[in-house]
C-alpha cells in the first residue's frame, strides 16, 4: 500500500498526540507549541493554525518525532 498523507489540521495532530502520551508543554515563537512524552523525553513542535491544513513535510517530520508510521496515524485519528 502505498504511503498517502492524510490532510490534517492542528486538532487532528493534537488528538493523537495525546492518545501517543504527549502533553502541551509549552508555547513556541508564533503560533508553534512544543508537546512533549515524558517516558523516553521525545518530544515535537506542532503548529497551531487553527483549521488551516499542515503541509505534508511537516506532517512527516511530526510523524517522524512520533516514532510512528502513516498507516499507524491514520488507524489512531
Amino acid at each position: 500500500m502505498a504511503k498517502r498523507f492524510p490532510v490534517v489540521n492542528y486538532r487532528d495532530i493534537a488528538k493523537t498526540a495525546k492518545k501517543l502520551g504527549f502533553y502541551f508543554y509549552r508555547q513556541a515563537r508564533g503560533s508553534h507549541e512544543i508537546w512533549r512524552r515524558d517516558i523516553d523525553k521525545r518530544q515535537t513542535t506542532i503548529p497551531n493554525h487553527g483549521s488551516k491544513a499542515i503541509k505534508r513535510r511537516t506532517l512527516k517530520s511530526i510523524l517522524e518525532d512520533f516514532q510512528i508510521s502513516v498507516e499507524e496515524f491514520i488507524k489512531l485519528m
